[in-house]
């Protein structure tokens, strides 16, 4: 069991990243994880720090956002009806992002948040370990939202991170089941950032990127990861394929610190993608993620959130991270009165009983085709193909 402090960015002003009750992305996702660690006992935890967040300076925000981006944010969170302002212009609107009043203030936090993590990891150099579940807004470009996104925490982080240390070598890493394509193209040209992402195939589902053929540019040829999957990826797939990747790469590019993206979304219940994963695999891949980190990353790991839109999932998947940052294992039960929570919090979805769930819907529908099911394994031996003979060796000459 390990003995160094692990650290976790939190604040009730996390609620006021709204969009409104309708939206697909909820705060409520984030007001049940904090209360099912603290049911589970991992917030009293001797090992773990909570930390509060600060906002976001302006002068901070530019390092990834345009000024005229930041200013109609600032401007149209403060008059939501600014006519002035022409919001489709920026990516905001009905759909995806709606405005809402204080959208400035609520953005800022969050990238504040993983700005705090970041410090805490390589300023501070206090805390190994940082999760920040507010963050991982990942899709959010230069001058336009997308896809939730208002403000992108993990290029701001990424960017802050490379201010603090000249040539600092940082591998991100981007598990939601969307292309972390805001990431990936701020980066694009950098080979001091290593991008690798597991997504559902841009053929089906938003963003529409993410494939293999999108490997960087320039100095950063080679240094943007793609694995782009077919819908209905199960548990035993996935996770042989991250397994036979993941350690591989980061083995090659020996970063500094590893940036993660845990996004749950890719879960087989999930009701915006078409993949089949369940709780168990991220159980799995906490533990995987933790020894790259440790074996590959310098131990320096800085975990943000992501999507995820089934609000009794995302809160035991980021418990699950958090108690294996803790080196604390956990009995497959979840509390009577977060069960009772979530029964007056969220009537519209299955109670859970279990605190991880094995994932047979995914593995019963592959064994009801078994066309599909070939057809998935020969595919994702040719990603691992990729991986082999296209992806490593540029890393390993480097």
């Amino acid at each position: 069991m390990g003995s160094k402090k692990i650290g976790l960015i939190y604040t009730d002003e996390y609620e006021r990243y709204n969009f409104g009750e309708s939206h697909p992305l909820r705060p409520l996702r984030i007001k049940l994880t904090y209360s099912l660690m603290e049911k589970l006992g991992l917030l009293s935890n001797e090992r773990l720090e909570i930390i509060k967040p600060r906002m976001c300076l302006r002068e901070e925000l530019e390092m990834v956002h345009s000024a005229d981006y930041i200013d109609a944010i600032r401007n149209l969170s403060e008059d939501p009806n600014d006519r002035n302002i022409n919001p489709y212009k920026f990516g905001l609107g009905p759909g995806d992002n709606p405005i809402f009043k204080g959208m400035y203030e609520a953005s800022a936090l969050v990238c504040g948040a993983s700005l705090v993590a970041a410090d805490h990891i390589w300023k501070e150099n206090d805390l190994n370990y940082v999760f920040n579940p507010a963050g991982g807004l990942h899709h959010a470009l230069k001058n336009k939202a997308s896809g939730f996104c208002i403000f992108n925490d993990i290029g701001v982080a990424i960017k802050h991170l490379q201010k603090l240390q000249k040539n600092i070598r940082i591998a991100y890493l981007d598990i939601d089941c969307h292309h972390g394509d805001g990431v990936q193209w701020l980066f694009y040209d950098d080979p001091n950032v290593l991008t690798i992402s597991f997504h559902e195939s841009g053929k089906f589902l938003f963003p529409g990127t993410g494939g293999v053929q999108e490997r960087g540019e320039g100095p950063g040829k080679g240094y943007a990861i793609n694995f782009p999957l077919l819908p209905g990826t199960n548990n035993k797939t996935f996770l042989k394929l991250f397994r036979a990747t993941v350690p591989k790469l980061l083995e090659a590019y020996k970063p500094d610190i590893l940036v993660s993206q845990l996004g749950v979304d890719m879960h087989f219940d999930d009701p915006l993608t078409q993949m089949g994963l369940s709780i168990k695999v991220y159980k799995d891949l906490a533990q995987t993620i933790k020894m790259s980190a440790r074996e590959y990353c310098q131990d320096k790991w800085l975990a943000l959130g992501g999507g995820g839109y089934l609000m009794t999932v995302v809160p035991r998947v980021w418990t699950l991270f958090l108690a294996n940052m803790l080196d604390v294992e956990l009995e497959n039960k979840l509390p009577d009165s977060w069960i009772n929570q979530t029964k007056k919090e969220v009537p519209y979805e299955e109670t859970p009983y279990l605190l991880w769930d094995r994932g047979d819907k995914g593995d019963v529908q592959l064994l009801a085709n078994p066309e599909s099911a070939k057809k998935m394994i020969e595919y994702t031996k040719s990603l691992i193909t990729v991986n082999e003979e296209e992806y490593l060796p540029i890393l390993n000459k480097a």
